[in-house]
């Protein structure tokens, strides 16, 4: 259970030092550039209760299952689109800040007794602190590209680095310059872990391969070589944890207390000063086999997402992960849909392409190698479907569904259903919480005003492998729970308002307008003529069906028609056309005979035929492809 979450870095923190001696300090590096120094026994010190302690879920969302669960994120955009974040802690605890690092950190290491700290990233020099004060008492200059891995003996005298520049170096600390250079590897050095008594090395890195190698004589030995690059080490005895890039755990045979005894299978080579000399040797042809084949115990772990890319149906998101497979997922149910396995990314996306226009209503980003989905007010709202596209059984097929109102109902659906139970049969259908913030936000009721609550098979989400969400309320900052660990006393502190006041008011912020305005004119030597002229106004998901309905309810024929029901008001050259209110362009019964006689009508844009199942959104975007008001035409087609 995680008991307290810190809070002090403007960017994702990369790595952690701790004092093998001294657990009370631990040091943090991250992206923004910034090493923190923390005194745990201060910063997790007894306050008040705040949403820290509810964290109960520290994972970043993947539990075991065969793909990675999606994150959901609900933000609050504030006025400058900025995201409001609590950056101090609530019961200001502020940790050391060691300064200096002006680009991002990659790797930290400290001494047992924790007198010592040093640092690496993208500027290629290790820097030195005192972590009791921050200040910083040495920089190391060597490496020629960022530094990924450090190590520090336990007496803090002796530094091992390991850069991107493929090379491993020995530093004396007490001299301040670099004693002894190792090209071992052919590529990026990512992870480093030296024996008990600082006089061998484990390394592994981009090229695929975990090395030992004596620091006094420069023996080095390749023991395996797998399939994905190693990012992590850990020495524990006689063996040797290696985390990879496709999220599986490896353990293999290390000799941990007397590794010389793999030096004497033979097989070794001498590492040079230089880091062409490894690449140049590996080239020439001298290939090194390694020691050991297999790993002892495998610990199999779910591939990393590195590939994503949004449909225009926004509902639906391709990824492809570090194995190769490429999926579909199913955003409002955060579900893998189709599973397509080793094909082509670009391809499998230009198939799937559709010509429709629906606003982006999430973002989506891959960082933690899971699919994590951002909503953000009111942006969120903005994307609405018909209950008929989405094939929701029981609901009128002319229903407008807002995708981001039904999603949120379904991720809290576990939450109202407790909600409820607490409450009692005392609870408004409607909802009893009327967050603070709504005194001053104009809000609008979105469809009916009881509270629709029903969550429909589009937007259900599973139960047996659930995801997770991350947001925050009025107090506290972010926190992270699976939707299933949600017990239905979250609140307004815990939860945004908006997303409150949506799934149990069934109010919407403020939105941007959902309509489209157009022009409906006849086709040139076009003798049809309509009741109405002007501009028109109709939901920009208006199939174009509905105009030519709207086309035939309004034709002047040779007789009035009886209780025509569009609903164009005359007056001032303009009207709307609703969504429901011209039929589905089926006879209805009590037609008289010369109502049945209906002609075939097509709507053209640009002088291209539309397609009926087009939306009015996606004739603008694809066919009209203009600022200013679209503009349709019909006309009779003959012979049908």
């Amino acid at each position: 259970m995680c008991t307290r979450t810190l809070r002090q870095h403007s960017d994702y923190v990369t790595c952690l030092a701790a004092a093998e001696k001294n657990s009370n300090i631990v040091a943090s590096g991250g992206l923004g550039g910034e090493v923190f120094i923390w005194d745990l026994e201060a910063a997790i010190a007894p306050v008040s209760k705040s949403n820290d302690a509810m964290e109960d879920d520290c994972s970043n969302g993947v539990n075991g299952s065969v793909n990675p669960l999606p994150l959901t994120s609900l933000r609050t955009i504030n006025s400058s689109n900025n995201i409001t974040m609590h950056t101090t802690q609530s019961h200001g605890y502020v940790p050391i800040a060691a300064k200096g690092h002006k680009e991002s950190v990659y790797a930290l290491a400290m001494n047992e007794s924790g007198t010592i700290l040093v640092s690496g990233g993208t500027e290629k020099v290790v820097r030195v602190w005192d972590p009791r004060t921050g200040s910083k008492t040495m920089k190391l200059r060597g490496h020629t590209d960022n530094i990924r891995a450090l190590l520090l003996d336990s007496t803090g005298r002796f530094c091992l680095s390991g850069s991107s520049d493929s090379m491993i170096r020995l530093w004396d600390l007490g001299q301040q310059r670099c004693v002894h250079s190792y090209a071992v590897h052919t590529d990026s050095v990512w992870a480093l872990a030296s024996t008990p008594t600082f006089g061998h090395v484990y390394s592994g890195g981009r090229d695929l391969s975990l090395y030992l190698t004596d620091l006094a004589t420069r023996e080095s030995l390749l023991l395996c070589s797998k399939d994905h690059p190693i990012l992590q080490l850990a020495l524990h005895d006689d063996s040797i944890w290696v985390a990879t890039t496709d999220s599986s755990i490896h353990r293999w045979p290390a000799e941990g207390h007397n590794p010389q005894k793999v030096f004497q299978r033979g097989g070794s080579f001498l590492a040079g000063n230089l880091s062409f000399s490894r690449a140049r040797v590996s080239l020439e042809g001298s290939t090194l086999v390694p020691v050991y084949k297999e790993p002892t115990l495998s610990i199999p772990g779910t591939p990393a997402i590195v590939q994503h890319e949004i449909l225009n149906n926004r509902r639906h998101v391709l990824t492809k992960d570090t194995a190769g497979s490429v999926k579909l997922w199913e955003i409002t149910r955060g579900i893998v849909v189709e599973d397509y396995g080793k094909v082509s990314f670009e391809e499998k996306k230009e198939k799937l392409f559709e010509m429709v226009s629906i606003p982006g209503w999430f973002t989506v980003d891959t960082r933690l190698g899971s699919l994590s989905v951002h909503l953000d007010t009111p942006q969120c709202f903005s994307a609405e479907m018909y209950s008929a596209d989405l094939n929701i059984a029981g609901k009128p097929e002319d229903d407008k569904v807002n995708l981001a109102r039904e999603t949120l109902k379904g991720l809290l659906a576990h939450w109202l259903a407790k909600r409820r139970q607490r409450l009692g049969s005392q609870a408004s259908a409607n909802g009893d919480i009327t967050p603070r913030s709504l005194a001053h936000s104009r809000v609008e009721v979105d469809g009916s005003a009881e509270n629709d609550s029903m969550v429909y098979p589009p937007f259900e989400f599973s139960t047996v492998s659930p995801p997770s969400i991350i947001t925050e309320g009025s107090q506290g900052g972010p926190w992270r729970k699976k939707v299933t660990d949600l017990d239905g006393t979250e609140d307004e502190k815990d939860f945004p308002w908006w997303c409150l006041d949506c799934v149990l008011n069934n109010r919407l912020p403020p939105r941007e307008n959902t309509k489209c305005s157009f022009y409906l004119h006849p086709c040139e030597g076009s003798a049809v003529q309509i009741l109405t002229q002007g501009k028109l106004s109709a939901p920009r998901i208006l199939r174009i069906h509905k105009v030519v309905n709207y086309v035939i309810e309004k034709m002047v024929l040779d007789k009035p028609m009886d209780n025509p029901d569009g609903t164009f008001a005359p007056g001032m050259g303009g009207g709307q056309l609703q969504h429901s209110a011209v039929g589905d362009g089926s006879y209805r019964p009590g037609l008289k005979p010369w109502q049945k006689l209906r002609p075939s009508i097509e709507i053209l844009c640009n002088n291209q035929v539309l397609s009926p199942d087009m939306s009015l959104a996606t004739v603008r975007a694809y066919i009209w492809k203009k600022p200013e008001d679209l503009v349709l035409n019909y006309r009779v087609v003959q012979g049908r």
